[in-house]
């Protein structure tokens, strides 16, 4: 195919993906993009974005994909960011990603994606599952009245993507007008008039599509008013505009302008879509599935079930993986050791690079297995539907405590990592609620804290490894559940929005899809500890050293000197030693560091980091140590996210105050407690 002129002097085509949650835009995004993909955050914000890249008939392709949203009315952060991206950025092409399973809700944001003029291409995805519900979608006839290409997908088999690729090639030249809703005599003459004033100001032509930003001022959008309120003449225009239309009308504008579209969607599906009847009532096996898993008493012991086989499972395939890396830097201290002593190397470097760096790292890097085990369990979770079905019944039990279920979907981020669980607060409308879910979200165990439980289960609870940890896991979301009702009812109080969720049918995940997912989440894991884990471990191995002539890694040290200073306030808590006071002070910079600094302040790592833990704690001051690691302070990380989620140090410093009380509090009473029943 030759390069279309649009192209020449470009180096790549930017491609946006747009759709609605569960339309199967990330599978997708997946197939298109392959290992080609870039996660950061859009700039100024926190919330994640996907870039990839691929190349297609010579052609290359910057691939972003939006966050998922129902509609383009900007009232949550997500769809601001979906928004702003097609009006400033102006993509070549928009791939409309719309579920062929559902067609008349997913239309909603193809009229707003074609009223901001976007140069379109519908992707109909999860095809085969329509037809599997006997719906028959004439796409040549949606094509037609849309005036835009559409392409019938199956992302996750990646069939009609070559087809998808061919018709954006085709559609970045497309000069032609897209499908228009005729919104009535009464409303066009609005829009005109305001279409008109708009052409003829430089400022807002120059940006926007006229007639989008008119259809906007009508609807009274938000963002649009306060982004142009000094422009007087025309803000008094569009309220006569309004009031004019009210009147008529009976009702608000924006309520007018979404049943007319509600309605021209209706049109459309009676003309495209035809459902193969049938004599009886037919169930998918969706449906049958979900009156066992969110059934109303078996929901919860279904979810807790599951959590508990997600931590065997992890477990049983991760512990031998992580032995053979464990016996690989055993080997690698070793030999690096003796290279160095032939080589007459100073006793100062040699164990700078064997108790520093390869214990230090080596002793966190044991744990890849089972942390890139774990994101792939709650990846299966995830991609088969089901953590959407943990959300909805959990939603029951939080309602009962006055507190919103949809924060419980943060929550479930928050297992992966705290910071975007915090930043998916942003799809929470109401602020008391997005505050009380930033506060208590810190107390979901991330998986940086998974090698502190590996480490300490491995050591004293290895028959029942599985168990342990999804005890911990427990204890944070009854932990977090208990603090959200107490902030709610103390400090933020208030009525609960509605929470309103749709549940995507189940599907079998694809293995390309889980590795990608996996490795999105788990390299992470791998990058901090090659950057700062190993920067942390370094400094400690320095303060383990100085001041010069004191033993290595002993109280007179400094970092024992600062353990020691700590270690007092830790005694009723059975771990009053300096070297797990110093463990808890550097984990504040990242939670593997806790298992790094302590390999680096016993010397050790595998077995023998095994053994050292063993000489230094009991089984009962072990478990209140993952209490502990489970509850104080958030990371660094976790703590700029606060601070910028809630723009206030008040409530991050409440945030670092509240949960390191509450970890005292907690591993002093697992400690005490257990200790008054016999168990330490």
């Amino acid at each position: 195919m030759e390069k279309m002129g649009v192209l020449e002097g470009r180096k790549e085509l930017v491609v946006a993906l747009a759709g609605n949650p569960n339309s199967g835009k990330t599978s997708l995004f997946n197939e298109l993009t392959g290992s080609r993909q870039h996660v950061g955050n859009w700039p100024g914000v926190t919330v994640e974005k996907k870039e990839g890249r691929l190349k297609f008939e010579g052609v290359n392709f910057k691939v972003v994909d939006l966050p998922g949203t129902y509609s383009l009315g900007a009232y949550t952060e997500d769809e601001v960011i979906a928004r702003n991206f097609i009006i400033y950025d102006k993509p070549d092409v928009v791939i409309n990603v719309v579920d062929a399973t559902n067609l008349e809700r997913n239309l909603y944001l193809t009229m707003q994606l074609l009223e901001m003029n976007a140069n379109l291409v519908i992707a109909l995805n999860m095809s085969d599952e329509a037809k599997a519900k006997g719906i028959e979608i004439d796409k040549d006839k949606l094509s037609q009245i849309l005036k835009v290409p559409v392409v019938m997908t199956v992302a996750t088999k990646g069939e009609g993507v070559k087809e998808l690729l061919e018709n954006v090639l085709k559609a970045v030249e497309f000069k032609g007008e897209r499908y228009r809703i005729d919104y009535g005599k009464e409303l066009e003459e609005g829009i005109s008039e305001l279409e008109s004033l708009i052409k003829e100001d430089e400022e807002l032509s120059k940006k926007f599509f006229p007639r989008w930003l008119a259809i906007k001022f009508i609807e009274n959008d938000e963002n649009i008013m306060k982004e142009f309120s000094h422009k007087t003449a025309l803000m008094e225009k569009v309220k006569l505009i309004q009031k004019k239309l009210e009147e008529i009308f009976g009702e608000d504008a924006e309520v007018v302008v979404a049943d007319k579209r509600y309605g021209v969607i209706s049109g459309i599906v009676k003309e495209c879509v035809k459902k193969r009847s049938t004599s009886e009532e037919r169930y998918t096996l969706s449906d049958r599935i979900d009156r066992i898993v969110t059934n109303k008493y078996l929901g919860i012991p279904i979810f807790l079930v599951a959590m508990w086989a997600v931590f065997e499972f992890t477990f049983a395939l991760g512990n031998p993986l992580s032995d053979w890396i464990e016996m690989f830097f055993d080997w690698l201290g070793e030999i690096t050791a003796s290279w160095l002593e032939s080589i007459a190397a100073p006793d100062i470097l040699i164990s700078f690079i064997r108790d520093g760096i390869i214990a230090g790292v080596g002793s966190v890097l044991v744990f890849i297995p089972p942390i890139f085990l774990l994101f792939f369990a709650i990846s299966v979770l995830e991609d088969s539907g089901y953590m959407a079905r943990a959300a909805y019944v959990m939603d029951r039990f939080m309602t009962a405590l006055g507190l919103h279920g949809k924060s419980f979907i943060p929550m479930l981020i928050g297992f992966g990592c705290n910071v975007p669980g915090i930043m998916a607060t942003r799809t929470l409308e109401n602020k008391e609620d997005r505050l009380v879910t930033i506060l208590v979200n810190p107390l979901m165990s991330c998986a940086a804290r998974l090698p502190v439980y590996v480490l300490f289960a491995g050591a004293f609870f290895a028959a029942h490894q599985g168990l342990v940890v999804f005890s911990i896991y427990l204890l944070g979301i009854v932990l977090a559940v208990i603090m959200a009702k107490i902030f709610k009812k103390f400090l933020f109080k208030g009525k609960t929005a509605p929470f309103v969720m749709e549940l995507p049918p189940y599907r079998v995940p694809t293995l390309k899809g889980l590795l990608i997912h996996m490795w999105e989440r788990g390299s992470l894991f791998v990058r901090k500890a090659g950057t700062i884990i190993l920067g942390v471990v370094v400094l400690v191995w320095i303060l383990s050293s100085l001041p010069a002539g004191v033993e290595y890694a002993s109280a007179e040290s400094y970092i024992g000197r600062l353990g020691s200073a700590v270690a007092p306030i830790l005694k009723p808590a059975g771990f009053g030693t300096w070297e797990a006071a110093s463990a808890l002070i550097f984990g504040i910079l990242a939670k593997e560091t806790v298992v790094g600094t302590l390999g680096v302040v016993y010397g050790a790592e595998g077995d023998a980091l095994f053994e050292a833990i063993r000489q230094h704690f009991t089984p009962l001051s072990a478990y209140a140590f993952m209490v502990m690691t489970l509850i104080y302070i958030p990371c660094v990380a976790a703590i700029a996210a606060i601070r910028r989620e809630t723009n206030s140090w008040k409530w991050t410093f409440f945030a670092i105050g509240y949960t390191l009380v509450l970890g005292w509090l907690m591993a002093v009473l697992v400690y005490q407690g257990g200790r008054i029943l016999g168990l330490g």
